[in-house]
Parts: C-alpha cells; sequence; structure tokens
C-alpha cells in the first residue's frame, strides 16, 4: 500500500500545534466545589461529563490519512482495446482440396493445414477487432468484425470448400475485405490475405484493389499457399501466382510469405505475430485503487461516537 499524497501527513500534529500556540481560555470559577472523595459517586451518577480526547484524536488521525490518498496497486483482467481491424481473407477454391501439406505425421489438405494455423493465430488476437472473408468464385463475410475472436475462428475451422464457389475471385475478397474496414475508425487496419492459386473470376485486377486499399490507409499482408507457383511451373494447374500476391503487398505496405508446407504456416503465423503484435502480449494493465473510504467513514463513525458521549 501506497500514499498519493504523503506530504499531507505533516497535518497529523496541528491539532497539538494549535492548543500549544493560542491563549489558555479563562474558565469561570465553580460555585460549588465536590471534595475528591464525593467526585466518583457523582461522575457515575451523571453530574458530571468525563471528555474523550482519544476519540477526537483518533479521528483526526484518520481523516488526514484518507487526505493523503491510501491506494493499493491492482492488476486489471482485462485486454485492452489495440485500435487494430484484422480482415482475414481466405481462399476457398476447388485447389484447397489438394493434399500437399504434412500436419501431425498425416497428408492433410491445404484448406485443413490453413484453418489449424489460421484459427490458431486468430484465437491469439485478443485485444483487436477481427473479421472474416471466404471467397471462392464469389465473396462472402463469414464473419463481421468483432472482438470474440473464439467466435471467428469457429467461423474459420467450420468453412467448407464449394459454398462459394470454386474458383479464385482473389479481387472479389480482397475487396470485399477493404470495404469492411473502410468503414471501420480504427487507427490501424489490415488486411491478411490466404491464397493458393490464380486470380480467375475477380470482376476488377487485384492489384487495382491494393492500390485503393493503399490509398484508404489499410495494410495488406498476402500468403501464398502451396509447393508450385507460375514463376517456376508456369503450366502447372495449381501453382499459385506468387507474382501477383507479392506485388498487392508491395502495394499496400504489407509483406508476403511463400508457404510450401507446414513449417512455413507456423512461420507464417509467428513473423505476423511479430508485424502486427497482439494486445494479449502486453504487460498486464495495472491501476491504482483507492482506500480513502475507509479512514473517512471511521473517522465520522468516531466523531459521532464523541459527540453522543459528550451529550452524556
Amino acid at each position: 500500500m501506497s500514499l498519493s499524497l504523503p506530504f499531507l501527513l505533516i497535518l497529523l500534529p496541528l491539532p497539538l500545534l494549535v492548543r500549544w500556540l493560542t491563549p489558555p481560555v479563562n474558565r469561570p470559577r465553580p460555585a460549588l466545589r465536590i471534595p475528591d472523595h464525593l467526585a466518583p459517586g457523582l461522575r457515575s451518577s451523571g453530574l458530571t461529563a468525563p471528555g474523550h480526547p482519544w476519540l477526537a484524536a483518533a479521528a483526526w488521525v484518520l481523516l488526514v490519512v484518507a487526505l493523503a490518498g491510501p491506494q493499493i496497486e491492482r492488476q486489471a483482467d482485462v485486454i485492452p482495446s489495440s485500435g487494430r481491424d484484422v480482415m482475414l481473407a481466405l481462399d476457398l477454391s476447388g485447389s484447397m482440396e489438394k493434399e500437399d501439406f504434412t500436419l501431425d505425421g498425416q497428408a492433410v489438405s491445404r484448406l485443413q493445414a490453413v484453418k489449424r494455423t489460421a484459427a490458431d493465430f486468430v484465437a491469439r488476437r485478443e485485444g483487436d477487432r477481427v473479421g472474416l472473408v471466404i471467397f471462392g468464385a464469389r465473396a462472402y463475410v463469414a464473419a463481421p468484425l468483432t472482438f470474440d475472436v473464439g467466435a471467428v475462428a469457429m467461423a474459420i475451422d467450420e468453412a467448407q470448400i464449394g459454398i462459394s464457389g470454386r474458383g479464385t475471385a482473389i479481387s472479389d475478397g480482397l475487396g470485399l475485405a477493404m470495404r469492411r474496414l473502410d468503414n471501420s475508425d480504427a487507427r490501424s487496419r489490415v488486411i491478411v490475405l490466404l491464397s493458393d492459386g490464380v486470380d480467375t473470376s475477380g470482376s476488377v485486377p487485384a492489384t487495382e484493389v491494393a492500390r485503393l486499399a493503399t490509398e484508404h490507409g489499410i495494410r495488406i499482408h498476402t500468403v501464398a499457399l502451396g509447393p508450385e507457383d507460375l514463376e517456376t511451373q508456369p503450366t502447372s494447374r495449381d501453382a499459385v501466382d506468387v507474382a501477383t500476391l507479392r506485388q498487392i503487398a508491395e502495394m499496400a505496405g504489407g509483406e508476403i510469405f511463400r508457404v510450401r508446407g507446414t513449417a512455413d504456416l507456423e512461420a507464417m503465423a509467428q513473423s505476423l505475430d511479430r508485424l502486427e503484435p497482439s494486445p494479449g502480449d502486453r504487460p498486464p494493465l495495472r491501476y491504482q485503487q483507492q482506500l480513502w473510504h475507509g479512514p473517512t467513514a471511521c473517522a465520522l463513525i468516531l466523531l459521532a461516537v464523541a459527540i453522543w458521549r459528550r451529550r452524556e
């Protein structure tokens, strides 16, 4: 425990100083002197009233302590808001069914691997507002921006290929995520785009959406999924357009992450945590709880008792 204004403790001897510095009061001499051997009996019968200076003294000490501001440090259980909004744009095209990732020693599809990593990433974002856009041939909002990161992680886990078509409308997914963030007044607005293909169904080029995002102060990080890319395998059906995803990230002030396997996914999540630190990693919020109410209440009770005893 500490005091916010400890210098006020110098007021403690003030009543003694006042008594010492002020001249004594001339009291009239009593008309009747009571012998000492009769005084106890008269006092017990209520003819005289004993003083209780210790009650007033204790009340004064408590009031001065209350003025000095006793306080104790507490730790808040809540995590403060970061002022950051994060929209995930998740590719649910048909190529995400390809089983070329390994998870816990088992061959899994790209979507299964991404689900696990993305859900873990979102679950650590306490203090951020997080949302989810899914896209195939069309784009949909699967989870609006919310502080309930558990609900967004659940929406990621429940995403299924085919509910939005089997195409790859990267620009539509980016555009929908950008429109959601454009209505936000957060200090920091971020899109994380996860895709394994080439923009085949978008109404406008994805790079044009990235240019608009830059004008609106929205940062885009891109994640290129899959072992093959158009730069090295231009004829591959399931190759990812790494060049376009790199251009999107560079234009929108973000980073590109090349993910060929599960280890790359985990490294990507760690890198994103460094680029966009989670409020949950900050030191806990501490505050001072004021305790002046207790000594003030006790002082008032003592003063009331002293007045009552004096009237008796």
